[in-house]
């Protein structure tokens, strides 16, 4: 199995089995909610009782019994008279009181009947009003939840919250370290690889330069190839070296350092495969040589690899002067890719081929934006038909013919 694809439904595993957590959390939590509301409407109702048996009675120590069952049975009320008048309030704040007279006859209150008014409002939101009959008229009781109640309704929505906050930062911090893990284990192959191909190259090269001398082959066309590849390997051992440490940008026409690439490429492919170059000749970046042609060749080798059989691919060397960025699209007529897949080919281990690493793409991405503070993606791709990927890098030159 593909390890990005496992990874993938391990994420997915993980993802349900935290829904389903936080699900069961909600619902019990709603129970509980739902079994105490329950509760203190209850007892909002033997409150309520209460007043009115207060209000019926005229048995002193039945009152005095009742008037303890009131006071145990608090909750935050209002009680109006059928026109919305005010008549009682119960478990709201006790330094403010609407009816004026007692305001001013006690200076530890203080008359405010918005906010008596703004309680009611938020009462009737909540809850229907408990109806009574006292004394011929009907009283309605208003109430509100418990402080306690309130507290639990959002308890699990705070809880959640932390406990998700607590696991990005932890997940955040665990895939940093697992990143600078993998940069180092990257570095360490790329530099050990080059290390260990200087020596063979090294004595090819004493071998090329013997059979000249030797043989007088200085003209040879077989023994110049031979010299080109051991070049080529030389190439290759200098950009595992460069992995890992900074490396030193210049400015460079791109439509050139393309071109010298393509020229040098596609005499090393299948005929049936053309390439064509388009675009402003006159547009510069900085590049690092060695390590873009490693991003052109994985390129070009993927697009070779998307085409079966005949086929074309197309180079356009293109910017934005607005944004002072150049732009290399490469373009080919292959198989195409899955609009979900545009961001998972840059995965490490993500291929369609039978017998592929898949690093190529992840090791162009890396030097894109690691080595050349550039950007790469897939602009455009239609199963069938071809892809177009995309090299955005910054424009070191201000030219009049850039695109807009």
């Amino acid at each position: 199995m593909n390890p990005y694809q496992q990874k993938k439904r391990w994420k997915y595993f993980l993802l349900a089995f935290a829904t389903v957590i936080a699900s069961g959390s909600l619902f019990y939590t709603s129970y509980l909610v739902k079994n105490i509301a329950r509760s203190e409407r209850t007892r909002a109702q033997v409150w309520a009782l209460s007043m009115k048996q207060v209000l019926n009675s005229d048995d002193n120590d039945f009152l005095n019994y009742v008037f303890a069952v009131r006071d145990s049975l608090t909750v935050p009320a209002i009680v109006t008279d059928a026109e919305g008048e005010i008549v009682v309030q119960r478990g709201l704040d006790t330094t403010k009181t609407n009816i004026k007279l007692e305001a001013e006859g006690n200076k530890n209150k203080r008359y405010d009947p918005d906010y008596f008014k703004s309680e009611l409002d938020y009462m009737k939101k909540q809850h229907e009003p408990i109806r009574l009959m006292v004394l011929g008229t009907q009283w309605l009781v208003y109430y509100k939840d418990s402080p306690l109640l309130t507290q639990l309704r959002l308890f699990p929505y705070i809880q959640l919250s932390v406990i998700a906050i607590f696991l990005l930062m932890a997940y955040t911090a665990f895939s940093s370290s697992r990143k600078s893990e993998q940069d180092q284990v990257w570095v360490g192959l790329a530099k050990e690889t080059a290390h260990q191909l200087g020596t063979p190259i090294s004595s090819l090269m004493a071998w090329i330069e013997l059979m000249k001398e030797k043989f007088n082959a200085e003209d040879d066309v077989l023994v110049a190839e031979m010299e080109n590849d051991v070049k080529r390997l030389e190439i290759v051992a200098d950009r595992f070296s460069k992995i890992g440490s900074k490396p030193v940008l210049e400015e460079h026409p791109v439509y050139e350092v393309v071109k010298d690439f393509v020229d040098y490429f596609k005499v090393r492919v299948s005929k049936n495969i053309g390439f064509e170059m388009s675009g402003n000749p006159h547009l510069k970046a900085g590049l690092n040589i060695p390590l873009f042609d490693w991003v052109l060749e994985n390129l070009l080798k993927n697009a070779v690899n998307a085409i079966d059989g005949k086929g074309n691919i197309h180079i356009e060397i293109g910017g934005n002067k607005v944004k002072n960025q150049v732009f290399i699209d490469v373009t080919d007529t292959g198989k195409g890719i899955q609009r979900s897949k545009f961001d998972t080919v840059f995965q490490p281990g993500y291929t369609t081929r039978k017998r592929g690493w898949g690093l190529g793409l992840s090791l162009t991405k890396r030097m894109i934006e690691n080595y050349h503070n550039g950007q790469i993606f897939v602009k455009d791709s239609e199963i069938g038909k071809g892809t177009t990927f995309r090299i955005v890098l910054k424009n070191t030159r201000n030219d009049k013919q850039t695109k807009p």
